[in-house]
Formats: C-alpha cells, structure tokens, sequence
C-alpha cells in the first residue's frame, strides 16, 4: 500500500469515526424532544404570563444579600412582563451536544423597568437579578417543573441565571434543562458604557476614578446577546458541515477542563470563532468538518491576528478605529469584537488562559499529524482535566476566607477573579523559571444555593491550581540566587519576598547576591515545589497550613522502607556494581577473558520497588560491630549478565552448554574468592557473590544458545526463549529502559508507584515487571495529546488510564525506545497483532497475547505478555486501573485530606475473590514491606494454621553472638517463602483455581475457581465428587503452606453447570 493509499483510508476512517461520534453526542431534535423543549418553553412562558405587573413593586427585600453584597443603590421597580420571550443558543442551531442537554430562553427585559443611569453601581445587575427572583417564585408553583436553581453565566456572580428542570424525563436527552437568559437589547445609551468610563463609583485610587471596562461590557453583552446570537445562527446555518465543525470543537473542549471555563473558552466564542473564520473566507462549503475544525485550531495556535484583535469586516456597518482597538488592547488582554464592533465577547478571557486555549490547539495539530488515526481518540475521547494534564496540583480551602472579598465583592471585577490574578502573580514570582504554565482557577457555582442572602457562599468550592514544570533540572534545583548584594533595592525587595528565607551568600565565583536554599535528600527533591509554594502562599496570604493541600507526596508511603526511601541506597549500589565489573574483567586465570558485564536486575535502572539496602553480612570484610537489631535473615540477589570471548571450542548441545557455563561460573567464583577475598556461594544453576553489602548472581550469555527451543505445551507448539535468549531480551530490555530513566528522571518513580500498584491488588502472577516498565515508558514516548509526564502522580494517573482505556483487543501498544521503526517494521508489528488475533478470531476470550507489546527487540510479544496477562486477567486488571484512575481524580480535585483514602488505592478488596488465604506476616521475608495487614470478617472459615519456627525474618539475639563466618551461612539468598507456596499449588492444585497475589510483600492470596464444575461428572464419579469439594481443595492448599498459612476463607463455592 503506498503512501497516498494509506493517508487516504486513514482520512475515510477518521471521517467514518467522527459521523459516528456525533451520532452519539448530539441531541436530536426527534419529536419526542421537540415536543419537550416545546411543552416546557410553553409552560414558563404561561407561568410568566400569569405574573400580574399592575402593581407588583419590586425592591432589594427580595434579595437583600445580593443586593448588599454587589453594592447596588435605588434597585426598587415596578415589575413588568417581558418584552419577549425566545429560545436561541446551541439549540436553535440544532448544535447541542451531549453532556450539557440545555436549552437557551432569552428572557428581554422591559425597558419600562429601568432608569436611564441605571448603568451605574451595580443597578442594572441588582434589578435584573430581583427580576429574576419574581420569575423563580412563580415558576416554582408550577407542577410542570421537577425543580428550579440558580446558576451563573460564565462563572460571573453579578449575573445569575435560572435552570429549570421539566418534570417529564426523556431517555433521548437526559438531564435536559432550560436556562433562563435575561437580556436586556436597547435599554441603556451605548456611549455611557465606553470602556474608558467609570460607572461603579467605589472603584477609585486615592480618589480617582478608575476605569471600568469589565462592568462596562458586562451590561453591553447583554445589550447585544440578542444580536450577536442572531449573527451565529444566520452564519452557522448555512451549511450542514459548519454544525458539525461546531459541534467537533465543542466535543474537543469540553474534553479540556484548563480551557472549558470561565477565563478562557465557552461554547458561544466557539460559535463566534467560527463565524469570524467564515467571514474572513477561511472557511468554505467544500470543506468537510474535520477540514474546518483543523483550520480552526490552526488559526487559534498560529494567527498573528490575535495580536490586534479580532474584528469582523465591516457588512454596512461601521468600521472600528485604530483608536477603539488601541483602547481594546488595552483594556483586555484577548480581544474578540462582535459584528457590530460595540463589545468584546472575551472580555472574561486572561492571558493565561489563551495561552493555554493556544497551547492545546498546538498540541492537537501535532495529534491530526502523529497520531494513529489522525489523532481521533486523542482528540476526541481522551479527558484532559488537571489532575492528568498538570504535573503538580494543589487546592486552597478558602471557605469563610474574608480577606478575598475584604474590598468589596464586585467592583470592576470580581473578588474571586482578583484572588485568581493574585495567587497566580504570588506563585510567577516564587517559582521562576521553575515552571513553564500556571493555571489557576476557582469555580463558583451556586447550585442548590440561596445566593438572595448574598455572595459569600460562593467560595464553598476550592480555588484549584495547575502546575506543569519547565524541567526536572530546574524544578528539583536547590538553590535560587537572587540580587548581587551590591543592587540594594532590588535586594531589599527580595528580602521583603522571601522574607527568612533569604540568605546572602557567598558562590564559587566569588559573587555575593542574596539566594534561597532549599536543602533536601536527593529522593525528596519532588518535595522542593511543594515547600516553595507552600511559604510563598503562607507568608503574602492569611491562610493555615491546613488550607492548602498540595498533590505531591500522598503515595510515597507505598514505596518506604520504615521511614526512608530505599532508592537512596542506589548510589552505593552502582559503585559495588561498578566494583564488580572491574573486578571481573581482571580475572586472568579463566579459559576465556570476561568482555562484557551487564547489570539485569531493575534496581540498577531505578525502577525497583524496593531496591535492595546493604546488608551487613555481605561485606568482605568481615565486621560483627555493623549488625544491628533487626538483621534480615534473607538476601535479594541481583543478576548481573556476563560475556565471554568469542571460541568454537563450545559444545553444541544445549545442556552441554548449560553445564560449560556452570563451570565457567564456578571457576569466576573462585577466582573472585582467591584474589579479593570475596565470599562467593554456588549451586547447580547459580553463583552468587557477595561484595559491598549486596548478593550478586552471575549469569552468562552465549550466544549460540540464541535460537528458539520448541516445546510442546497441551495441543499446541507454543515457543518457549532458551536460557540464553532470555537473558539476551532481558539484556535489551535493561539496556533500553536504563537508556530512558537517563532522559526522563521522574521515569523510575513512576515505575515503582506502578509496579507497587500492580501487586498491591494481588496481579503479581499477571504482570511481570518489564511490562510494567513498557508501559511507563509508552507514556513517555507518545506522550499526545499531554507533554511529557514530569511528577510521579501525574504519571501514576496516566499509566492507570492507560491500562482502563486502551482498547487491548483491536491495537497492539507499540513501544519504539529508541526511535527505531520505520514505516515496514510497523507493517511487520500489525501484521504479527493481526495473525495474533486471527488465531483465535471466533474467541475473544482465549487471545493470546491479549495484551500485545511490541518493542524493538520484541516484535511479536512473546518475550513478557505470551501467556499472561489472558483476556479475563487482563479485563479483570483494566477494571481495577479504571476504579483506582477515577478515585486518584476525585481525591486530586476534592477536598479530601484524609490519608485513608489514599491508602484505598492501593488496598485490594479481598472480598472479589472466591477464596482468600492469609500468611503469617511475621514469616515474611521482609516484614516492612507489607502496606496494610490483611483481615477477614466473612465468608466460612476453613483452616487456621499455626506459624512455623524454622523461619524467621531477622536474625535472633542468640544469632548475633556467634562469629562471622557462621552468621553468613545462616543467610539466605533468594529465600522467598510465598513463591514456594504458590510454586507448590501450581503443582498440586493448578487445574483446581487461579492464584493471585503480591510478591512486593503482601500477606494475603487471591484464589478465583479455574473452572466450572460439572454436574454430571460429579453425578458420574463419586470420587472426584470428594476431591472436587472446595473445603477439601482449601485444606490441601492449607497443607502445602503449613507454618506459612494463618487463615484460609471460602468465601464462594464453585458454580455448578449442567
């Protein structure tokens, strides 16, 4: 197929899957809800009708909080009906997407209810919202309504609106509502809302009057709502692929939630982009949606027209002056005039957030060009909301905080919009070049709320901030200089900043300038952000530390060990490693001279949970002094993969080779022990050597035994990697993994969250740790539609997505390390994944792999996912990632501080099972490693097993009186009681159930029943009737683990089936 071939069928597919996704979300004006909308727009209408305005006064009593708290004077007036009453909005351009199911009632208010100046002082908004009131009061009588509430249009207090609920329900369109629209065409002269004027008098510098062009143009919107919403339809409707586009960006958005809000974008100033793009000839009727939407995103992105403004060409009208935009500029910082040049619809857009609404269209244009599918599901279905788009989030509590409103709650802006522009400005200040975007954004909603008594309840939500970093480099840096001391003002402005924080120093290049220190551990540099941010804000905000809550470190409980970081260790680790390949390479006395080493074991890349800490009996020299109370009793070895020099006097044989190798081990070991002193251990397959508080195994590579040995396994020749070819992928694997933690820091952390993850829900037996590390790494190199993930949480959150929201059946996870694919290799993979799936095609239960990874040295997915995780695993596992993805978002957004919760993402309900078996923790072989002790209340108690004495996981007081030598042959190197126990069931019990555990250190085993048993056998064979008996099963297993098993549950028994 060549290229022309495949661009065109990947633009039939993405014009396929977009017909389809609007099929889905759009709202179809079938009959049904035509006859909705229709009957509840006729119902308000009839309850506005039966409004009597002979003699209805109005005044603040109605509302005395609000009226109080916007600072509005003379709000009394006569109430009369209004002057109409019509549906525009989303609706009337049949553009309503799912799922905001609203529908828009411009409500015209009489002018007869109005002064003249009633532009001034907040009146205009106090008597739109009383009239408001009077309107809510009436409709609240009618039984045609499930109920009535206030909300507020863009996120801007002095402008409540109604949402009214009908009381029919309608499965078409759930959830649909009518939002009550005041609008108010004609009642104020438009030259008095010039946006150099002042019209809220308490809004003044030591007297003088200051401009108001956010008020201004908060009443000049309304003004002009009728108008402009007339525009957008006229323009919108005159041809179907325009809708579409609409709808596609609104789709796109509402995706977005840094852009989907107040301060940026909203479904109007889609409409009216659109409408701008067509009046300037960008678009055309020979363009099919997905073509407009691209040319859309690319004028957001790239335009050089953002920098004057946006302003419709004159139609008749008249045009606007270089002075209006100068006075636009600077008033706004986005400007998106309407076709009558008179306001600016984006007004309520910062600067923040059109860099960000700029930053995300980029970052889509990059998807439409490198994604699969031109970036359909990336685009369209990926959620980007803060807590995976940010690398650091954080919430401040400021529930009955009064500072925020302390000058007034609406002056030319609003209070909780002050407070955003000021935490941001607090936050620019104190992280620097640390960060490349900071987002800050504060809901207020009033749903359910009574804001009549006033705007203070708006501040129940908490305002959120969205931090993503420059670089690692920067972020994690501990030391700001600041002024030279020499520069006395600006150090003296810095001191007034950082207050103790500051410090003058001295540097190594002899300068003197004032700096911030922010010592910590090399594995606690992720917190330096935290503490910055967190002194910042205390020290210029009246807030307790407990009103800010960070999302930084809630999960590093999961990877301690007692109360440090065992990564710390890793320094220490590398130089024994460093040691040992010295060593080894000097060896003269061997057949053949050692030509390479290489460290296979995941601690030497950083993505071990738990990488191994010195063990004081595996120094060479041999120190008692060193031993301490809690001396394990046990040792992880660490693979170290060797290479000898090339010769053709190796036999041919496998297990000729085998045994050519053990003895080559052997004669390493002892020339290590000879020269070095080294204590070194062997065994049949093994040597392991001791050297700078590690155990490390040696294994050697030859690469003759490269080539695949077939097996037979049941029915089908299924291939299984020779000893060589193992150690030969893990190789490539260590190499390449090693090679990404090198670019990307943050990389290892992430890994060892997921990997702590993974088997903390018991899916130890389903995924083996390099498929863990793969599917990190995916997050890294096809990071779209996100940047590169830069703090472990974000990470964390992403990889959980991923395993939820891949679609594992139908697309293979390609993983190109290092770049190496090119456009046949990829043809290779698919068709490797499709002859997979064809295989079987008529049972999606029994593919295999069902989780197909393909990497460079790994093309056809055999080496990690060949027969594990299967399809029920894998559906059972992407079940977990979904409720633990959807619980880490609530827990990063909520205002939740409660470390329980955090805890439950990584405890594992242990009532899923059909069986459990819990362990004695106290014959673990690394009791610290257990998060939570497990416990069960219910099911049938079946076993109960006392704990065995033989095994203990530290070494006895009576143990440390006895010498050295003696002391280390009581150590035990890869002694792992719980993969004995589950070794012993696969071989006894393993057609009987599925094992599920945790080899991080759990004390509980899953068991799940393998198969349905059959009734008839049963009937057949009295014998297998016994032996199929689930309590008898569980006592066997109870029997293999005997002094290793406390308690075994039957919490299901076995379905029986004809």
């Amino acid at each position: 197929m060549d290229a022309a071939t495949t661009t065109t069928a990947i633009a039939d597919s993405m014009d396929y899957k977009v017909k389809e996704l609007l099929k889905e979300v759009h709202i179809d004006q079938t009959p049904a809800v035509t006859n909705l909308v229709n009957d509840t727009v006729s119902a308000i209408k009839k309850s506005i009708k039966k409004i009597s305005d002979d003699d209805l006064q109005v005044t603040s009593e109605l509302a005395p909080g609000f009226v109080r708290d916007i600072g509005a004077d003379k709000t009394e007036f006569k109430f009369k009906k209004p002057d109409s009453i019509k549906i525009g909005g989303s609706y009337s351009i049949n553009c309503a997407v799912k799922p905001d199911v609203n529908v828009d009632l411009f409500v015209r208010l009489p002018k007869e209810c109005f002064h003249e100046k009633d532009y001034l002082n907040h009146r205009y908004h106090a008597k739109r919202f009383l009239y408001l009131c009077v309107i809510k009061k009436h409709l609240e009588s009618s039984r045609k309504f499930d109920k009535v509430e206030w909300s507020i249009l863009q996120n801007e207090a002095r402008k409540p609106l109604l949402v009214v609920y009908p009381a029919v329900k309608l499965v078409e369109a759930p959830g649909l509502f009518v939002r009550i629209i005041p609008t108010a065409t004609s009642l104020f002269n438009i030259s008095k809302l010039n946006l150099k004027r002042n019209n809220v008098r308490a809004f003044n510098q030591g007297g003088v009057p200051q401009a108001t062009p956010k008020y201004n143009t908060s009443i000049l919107e309304d003004m002009l709502l009728e108008d402009n919403a007339e525009f957008v339809k006229k323009t919108l409707c005159r041809w179907k692929e325009l809708g579409e586009a609409l709808m596609l960006l609104k789709i796109w958005a509402q995706q977005r939630s840094s852009i989907y809000v107040h301060d940026c974008l909203n479904g109007y100033l889609v409409s009216i982009l659109l409408s701008y793009l067509v009046s300037l000839d960008k678009i055309n009727n020979s363009m099919k949606a997905v073509q407009i939407l691209r040319i859309a995103l690319d004028f957001i992105a790239t335009s050089k027209l953002w920098n004057r403004g946006l302003y419709f060409p004159p139609q008749g009208q008249r045009k606007v002056s270089k002075e209006e935009m100068t006075h636009y500029k600077e008033s706004f910082p986005v400007v998106i005039c309407d076709p009558s040049t008179q306001v600016n619809l984006a007004f309520r857009m910062t600067s923040t957030g059109f860099l960000e609404l700029q930053d995300e269209a980029a970052s889509t244009l990059k998807c439409l060009e490198k994604c699969t599918d031109d970036g359909f599901e990336e685009i369209f279905l990926t959620k980007i909301d803060y807590p995976s788009k940010y690398d650091y989030c954080a919430r401040l509590n400021l529930k009955g905080h009064t500072e925020v409103h302390s000058s007034g709650f609406c002056l030319d802006d609003e209070c909780w919009r002050s407070y955003e522009q000021k935490v941001h400005s607090l936050l620019c200040q104190g992280l620097g070049d640390r960060v490349k975007v900071i987002r800050i954004n504060w809901r207020n909603t009033p749903s359910e709320c009574n804001i009549e008594n006033g705007l203070s309840i708006l501040d129940r939500e908490p305002l959120l901030v969205g931090i993503s970093v420059s670089s690692l480099e920067k972020a994690f840096r501990v030391v700001d200089i600041g002024p030279n001391a020499e520069n006395k003002e600006e150090s003296l402005r810095f001191r007034k900043f950082w207050g103790e924080k500051a410090e003058l120093r001295r540097f190594k290049d002899g300068t003197i300038a004032e700096s911030t220190v922010w010592e910590s551990e090399q594995w606690e540099r992720h917190l330096i952000l935290k503490r910055i941010i967190e002194h910042v804000l205390l020290r210029h905000l009246s807030l307790l530390k407990e009103n800010i809550v960070q999302i930084v470190d809630q999960l590093d409980f999961s990877l301690l060990h007692g109360t440090k970081d065992p990564v710390s260790f890793s320094g220490n680790l590398l130089e024994a490693f460093e040691g040992l390949s010295k060593r080894l390479r000097l060896i003269d006395d061997i057949p053949l001279k050692i030509s390479s080493v290489q460290a296979l074991n995941s601690a030497f890349r950083f993505t071990s949970v738990f990488p191994p800490e010195p063990h004081p009996l595996a120094f060479e020299k041999r120190n008692v002094s060193r031993l301490h109370k809690l001396t394990p009793s046990c040792i992880q070895p660490l693979e170290v993969m060797i290479q000898l020099e090339g010769s053709g006097n190796w036999p041919m044989d496998h297990v000729a080779i085998e045994k050519t190798k053990s003895a080559f081990l052997i004669k390493i070991g002892e020339s290590l022990q000879n020269n070095w002193g080294m204590t070194c251990t062997a065994s049949e397959d093994d040597v392991d050597v001791f050297m700078s508080g590690y155990a490390f195994r040696l294994k050697i590579l030859h690469e003759r035994g490269l080539s695949l040995l077939k097996r037979e396994i049941g029915n089908q020749s299924k291939q299984i990697y020779s000893t060589d070819k193992e150690l030969f992928v893990r190789g490539q694997h260590a190499s390449m993994i090693n090679g990404l933690q090198g670019r990307y820091p943050v990389y290892g952390p992430i890994v060892r969250l997921a990997k702590r993850w993974v088997a903390s829900h018991l899916f130890s037996p389903c995924l083996v740790e390099e498929v863990v590390e793969l599917l990190v790494a995916n997050l890294f190199l096809k990071p779209l539609p996100y940047n590169v993930p830069c703090s472990r949480i974000t990470g964390f959150l992403r990889f959980l997505r991923l395993i939820a929201d891949h679609d594992w059946t139908f697309s293979a996870l390609v993983v190109d390390i290092n770049n190496d694919f090119d456009p046949d290799d990829n043809k290779e993979i698919n068709d490797n994944f499709m002859s997979s799936r064809k295989v079987d095609e008529g049972n999606t239960q029994n593919i295999s792999p069902a989780m197909f990874l393909a990497t460079a040295y790994d093309r056809e997915s055999e080496a990690w996912t060949r027969f594990s995780p299967t399809s029920m695993e894998l559906k059972r596992l992407a079940a977990y990632a979904r409720s633990s993805a959807n619980l880490l978002t609530k827990l990063i957004l909520e205002d939740q501080t409660d470390s329980y919760r955090w805890e439950c993402l990584f405890r594992t309900p242990l009532n899923n099972y059909d069986a459990v078996v819990l362990l004695h923790r106290n014959k673990l072989p690394y009791p610290q490693r257990l998060l939570f002790p497990s416990e069960l209340n219910q099911g049938r108690h079946v076993a109960r097993g006392n704990a065995s004495k033989v095994f203990r996981p530290f070494m006895l007081p009576a143990d440390m009186k006895r010498g050295t030598e003696e002391l280390k042959n009581k150590l035990m190197v890869d002694f792992d009681p719980l993969r004995c126990f589950v070794g012993d069931i696969e071989k006894d019990l393993s057609t009987k159930f599925k094992l599920w555990y945790d080899s991080l250190g759990g004390d509980a085993v899953g068991l799940t029943w393998e198969r349905e048993c059959s009734k008839k056998r049963i009937r057949e064979d009295a014998a297998e009737d016994e032996e199929a008996d689930p309590v008898d099963v569980l006592k066997a297993a109870g029997e293999l683990g005997k002094g290793f098993v406390r308690n075994i549950y039957l919490l299901k028994a076995p379905r029986l089936t004809n």
